[in-house]
């Protein structure tokens, strides 16, 4: 795909920015070349002037980031698909590659994983971490397909791949030399599930992806749904790896169930010993078991927010739109005032940001305009009313622009 010329220098006018002052951006080759309050009682003139935008006091927020999706999982563009119940985690794995099989006959991974990415970024999203399927049954057919997708969204958002291991890691030969190719072929970051739950063995998967992990420079996201004392005995494990090898700030547990299951010392203790390794949480807002957001962050621990399964074989709700997602977390953590809100909203902004080591990122004079305009006029009311995006900008270029000229 050919990269579009840089769009000319832009003005956004009167913008509300996230701290609630006023402000006017000016946006040169793709990057915030300034950011001046709004003189008192300014009257601008009735035309607007050449590559001007007028927010009128709208919402700015630095582009939206989803810090867990399944982009090849997703039957987006196909026709619908009815959800398929199963007993537990393996008999819906093996539903999983039945289902996903005959959807790829209709339409391939790559498309559907495409249309996924353009809805993201039409509702603000300029960055993603999407965990990719890597199994014996697929090969590395779904990373090759979401590399194609990322290229050919490339102007649009950010794509972040993690290579994940659906069926274990030591449950299934060959996996350790297939997550190794992954990470050679394109993956930036190294998954795993559930060692105890599903593999059986903590100490055997946790090897395998730490070893690949250092040896390829990557980064770690585990996902883990066991509860109780197996859950956490995991976690201190996945904490103790990543201090030993110095990957604070580089590794994520995505789920942790388990976190939401523990009575307030012990809790504090595990999050304790997350933050000091600099182990960061994942929660898409599960109606149960939810990690307590509010506290883990008061006590240090990074916490970050995801869409997860968006039209699946796992889930057949999800719309992609970080902004509601905040406000299922924030209904579930019974997070509530102003304060509780902007939390909220930072989960799928600053922090995820954070968990997936994005420079440049925020509103700041130098940074990427990658920026989002809603109609609303603060960030708690952004959380809480499900607004309409007014302007979404990846590095500069309007990827959605319903503003008024």
């Amino acid at each position: 795909m050919a990269t579009r010329p840089t769009p000319g220098p832009q003005l956004l006018l009167d913008a509300a920015l996230p701290d609630g002052a006023r402000a006017d951006l000016r946006i040169e080759d793709g990057r915030i070349a300034a950011v001046t309050p709004v003189p008192p009682g300014r009257e601008l003139p009735a035309a607007a002037g050449p590559g001007e935008r007028r927010l009128n006091g709208a919402l700015l927020l630095p582009a939206l980031v989803d810090g867990h999706a399944h982009l090849d999982k997703t039957f987006l563009g196909a026709p619908w698909q009815p959800h398929r119940e199963t007993a537990d985690l393996r008999a819906q794995i093996a539903s999983e590659r039945q289902q996903r099989r005959e959807v790829a006959d209709r339409l391939p991974v790559a498309d559907r994983a495409e249309a996924l990415a353009r809805r993201m970024a039409a509702l603000g999203t300029g960055h993603v971490r999407s965990h990719v399927d890597v199994d014996p049954d697929t090969g590395l057919d779904h990373l090759y397909a979401v590399l194609e997708a990322r290229e050919r969204v490339r102007e649009l958002i950010d794509v972040q791949l993690v290579a994940f291991p659906q069926s274990g890691v030591v449950a299934e030969p060959g996996m350790a030399q297939l997550l190794d190719a992954a990470l050679r072929e394109g993956a930036e970051l190294i998954g795993g599930l559930d060692p105890f739950g599903f593999d059986g063995d903590v100490d055997g998967q946790l090897d395998v992806v730490f070893e690949l992990a250092e040896r390829h420079g990557a980064g770690v996201d585990i996902h883990l749904h066991d509860g109780g004392a197996p859950g956490v005995a995991q976690l201190r494990a996945i904490a103790a790896r990543t201090a030993a090898l110095g990957l604070g700030g580089r590794v994520a547990v995505s789920h942790a169930y388990c976190l939401g299951q523990l009575e307030p010392r012990e809790l504090d203790a595990v999050a304790a010993v997350l933050a000091d390794a600099g182990v960061a949480v994942m929660t898409n807002g599960p109606a149960r078991s939810m990690p307590p957001v509010k506290r883990l962050h008061e006590r240090g621990v990074l916490v970050f927010a995801g869409s997860d399964n968006i039209r699946d074989a796992w889930w057949p709700y999800g719309t992609g739109d970080m902004l509601e997602r905040a406000t299922v977390i924030g209904l579930q953590g019974d997070l509530m005032t102003d304060q509780d809100l902007r939390l909220a909203a930072d989960l799928a902004t600053a922090h995820a940001a954070r968990a997936l080591g994005l420079a440049e990122y925020g509103i700041a004079v130098g940074g990427r305009a990658d920026l989002v305009a809603v109609a609303a006029h603060s960030v708690p009311e952004a959380v809480a009313a499900h607004p309409e995006r007014l302007l979404v900008l990846h590095r500069g270029h309007p990827v959605l622009d319903r503003l008024a000229p």
